[in-house]
């Protein structure tokens, strides 16, 4: 059984998460075999399948009561987001030179960076393929332009790392690009694979934008105040790297002067001691209440932007997910 947000069970789409499975194996089969073990290595990052989910709850909310819900449209545009949310992943652990991921060693760690630099660009590669065998070059238009603006959220955050006056707007777009794009593309594709109309369209591409936005702020805190065991994957990342996210954005901010310096002296160190001394400094700050505030809105809204849906089971499952957005610790 699937389990998604806490206590919700998505029984109507588990039959359609397993397509997505099996396809995903089936586009990454390689005769070479060092290839299809690393391609395998992959499948332990999927996790919660957040995106093929919202692919099919989007289509499901979307469509019109005569339409047949789900189809192998649905399928192939949930595979291919994962595949593209997968390969981001990798690239990611690069970037951080991390070594756990889903409470597994990370691609780079296992093979090391050359490696998994190329089996990021593998999946990105077979999402693309998978994606050009859809009818309609709709969706394939729609996934490079997503693709497109997550590396330029990307290119924009490592080229601000050191920079202590981030603001605040340029964080924001930065986590719209890196993440919550593919989130709210996600969205957009369900609907519109269920021949949804343009309004619909746009309202559950819109909750997929700020869920997505929520989602990136959560996990930005949990770098901060999770734990390891719980979260699953390196922590502390984001202060290693010098990379500002919204706690340290509103903290650099707000706090006393000497506070201030204290921080920016802990992110500029290479002291063995210098994340857990930063993390001491953050938790109990009010910059840590002040970035879930700024999640919860974010939730608020996207719960607001399918307020005008059909009322059905899957528009409230969707407004439990984004409930719980922002009560999870993984």
């Amino acid at each position: 059984m699937v389990t998604m947000a806490g206590p919700l069970t998505l029984q109507a789409i588990e039959p359609y998460l397993a397509q997505v499975n099996d396809l995903f194996a089936r586009e990454l089969t390689s005769d070479l075999d060092h290839v299809q073990k690393m391609s395998h290595h992959v499948e332990r990052f999927r996790g919660k399948m957040l995106r093929p989910v919202l692919v099919f709850l989007s289509g499901l909310a979307a469509a019109r009561r005569n339409d047949h819900p789900l189809g192998q449209t649905h399928i192939t545009i949930a595979t291919v987001v994962e595949m593209v949310h997968v390969a981001t992943l990798v690239h990611d652990d690069v970037l951080d030179n991390a070594e756990i991921r889903r409470r597994g060693v990370t691609v780079n760690h296992l093979h090391g960076n050359e490696a998994a630099v190329l089996l990021g660009d593998l999946l990105i590669s077979h999402a693309y393929h998978l994606c050009s065998s859809l009818e309609s070059q709709i969706a394939s238009r729609a996934i490079g332009r997503t693709t497109n603006i997550v590396c330029e959220g990307e290119l924009t955050q490592n080229f601000n790392r050191g920079n202590w006056e981030l603001t605040e707007k340029t964080y924001f777009d930065i986590i719209y690009r890196k993440t919550a794009s593919l989130i709210e593309t996600s969205c957009r594709l369900g609907a519109w694979a269920s021949n949804a109309d343009a309004a619909t369209v746009e309202a559950l591409g819109n909750y997929g934008r700020d869920v997505g936005m929520a989602f990136q702020i959560v996990d930005d805190i949990l770098d901060i105040a999770g734990e390891q065991k719980t979260v699953g994957k390196t922590l502390g990342s984001d202060i290693e790297k010098g990379k500002l996210t919204l706690p340290m954005i509103h903290f650099l901010a707000t706090a006393a002067p000497t506070h201030k310096q204290l921080l920016i002296s802990l992110l500029e160190s290479d002291a063995s001691d210098r994340i857990d001394n930063a993390r001491q400094l953050l938790i109990p700050s009010p910059s840590m209440r002040y970035a879930r505030s700024r999640a919860q809105q974010l939730v608020d809204q996207a719960i607001s932007a399918i307020s005008d849906l059909p009322e059905s089971e899957f528009q409230h499952i969707l407004i439990d997910m984004a409930r719980f957005v922002t009560a999870r610790e993984s």
